[in-house]
């Protein structure tokens, strides 16, 4: 997508509105609107802002930041807003000398994707899988179903609001594989075709407003919390992944018992090396941690294998062919309240770290992790996340690998944020102490 591109769709689609956005650290959208008679200048030269008031970015007193808009992520925003149609916009931000914001999650990504280019790989592919509630408002999580995984029926709002999301994603260019209605009441998913990853961060961004938005025009609210329903499984963002190079997937040989190369069997290894550290990025938040536990199908112990569903990392069957296209793995422990950017990142730098290393990847388990007793896993050297936010943070805020994928700057405003939201947390009386403690002590 050039300019030229964007000017001749701007112009065909009646485009009067550019919105252009970026994420904080912890992948909030943030943004503005500009008239289209601005787009030249922000593409030239972006558009400047206070990034004081965004969290993580800068202090007061170098507030001034600068938001360009990449070119490659223009998408034509498929609802009108008072009669005016808008097209969308990743922006990288940078400083006011016009180098990259050190801690702007964009520019995380783009030097960890640097790094595998200077690995030999031309691209790293992602596919996730995006899991989500609808509720009728944002105040009480009352399902709206009492149905489960694959179910059809009922026909109701939330089917009709999940279907309309996939026609407006596919609108704008989004590939989706798949939608279904998934295990918990009132959960579903989207299922993206893979994508390279930069394009694929961006286009989680946007699908999570587009959700959102559609939702809103149903009379629904849809959220990404991770366990909003207590007793019921939470959701996740399993995310598929592959190297590629020359064209060819570098993860795949047809000789290994599991299709794995060296590469991606140290790619694998990487991950599972560096799965505790990387936690407190790929679930974030206090409530990520009411997911993680064992029971919910949500990956908990630190393993790999082929079919089996309670590993963190699992090894996909693919329909083999002559170039092992389809040959990925699977992380699972990503929810869909990550920051894209900075979760990518940090998965694709376990991986090449596993590869430089090379790792030895230790066999699959291919039993009921859940089922065994706590001998049995220790004996298979099986170690478990992180069970609290509390504990995520501290385990992040010893890795010097996660300091150095995320760069200085972000880490210790990452880390700092983490702790603050946990202090704030742990500070709460909740209701469960009211009811359980009041009437006794």
């Amino acid at each position: 997508m050039t300019p030229h591109d964007i000017h001749a769709l701007v112009k065909e689609h009646e485009i009067r509105v550019i919105r252009i956005f970026f994420t904080d650290i912890l992948g909030r959208l943030k943004g503005l609107n500009i008239h289209v008679d601005e787009l030249d200048r922000a593409l030239d030269e972006g558009i400047n802002f206070d990034g004081s008031s965004v969290e993580g970015f800068v202090r007061i007193e170098e507030s001034d930041l600068t938001a360009r808009p990449d070119p490659a992520s223009f998408r034509i925003f498929p609802f009108d807003h008072g009669g005016t149609r808008s097209a969308l916009m990743m922006c990288d931000v940078l400083r006011a000398d016009g180098t990259p914001q050190a801690s702007d999650p964009r520019q995380v990504l783009a030097r960890t994707l640097d790094r595998a280019k200077a690995m030999g790989f031309d691209d790293f592919f992602v596919g996730p899988e995006l899991e989500y509630f609808y509720f009728d408002s944002s105040k009480a999580p009352i399902p709206l179903d009492e149905v489960g995984y694959f179910d059809v029926l009922p026909l109701d709002r939330t089917a009709d609001a999940r279907e309309a999301t996939s026609v407006a994603l596919q609108s704008m260019g989004m590939r989706v594989e798949a939608t279904h209605h998934e295990v918990a009441p009132s959960q579903h998913e989207i299922d993206f075709r893979y994508g390279e990853a930069m394009k694929m961060a961006d286009q989680m961004m946007l699908a999570r407003l587009v959700i959102k938005e559609v939702a809103r025009r149903h009379g629904l609210y849809a959220t990404f919390m991770p366990k909003p329903i207590k007793g019921e499984n939470g959701s996740g963002m399993h995310v598929h992944q592959s190297l590629f190079k020359g064209g060819l997937n570098a993860f795949y040989d047809g000789s290994d018992a599991y299709g794995l190369s060296a590469v991606g069997r140290g790619y694998t290894a990487g991950l599972l090396d560096h799965a505790r550290e990387l936690t407190a990025v790929t679930n974030q938040y206090v409530n990520s941690y009411k997911r993680l536990v064992p029971g919910y199908e949500a990956p908990v112990y630190v393993s790999w294998g082929r079919r089996n569903r309670s590993t963190l990392v699992r090894v996909p069957a693919f329909k083999e062919t002559a170039n092992g296209r389809s040959c990925r793995v699977e992380y699972r422990a990503p929810d869909p309240a990550a920051n894209p950017y900075l979760a990518f990142a940090v998965m694709l730098g376990a991986g090449l770290d596993g590869i430089e290393r090379e790792l030895t990847l230790r066999p699959p388990e291919e039993a009921n992790i859940f089922h065994m007793s706590a001998s049995e896993k220790a004996e298979r050297g099986i170690s478990s996340l992180p069970g609290s936010l509390n504990e995520a943070t501290n385990t992040a805020e010893g890795s010097a690998f996660l300091a150095e994928v995320l760069g200085a700057d972000l880490f210790d405003k990452f880390i700092a944020n983490k702790r603050a939201e946990w202090d704030e947390y742990r500070t709460q009386v909740t209701d469960f102490e009211i009811q359980r403690y009041l009437p006794i002590l």
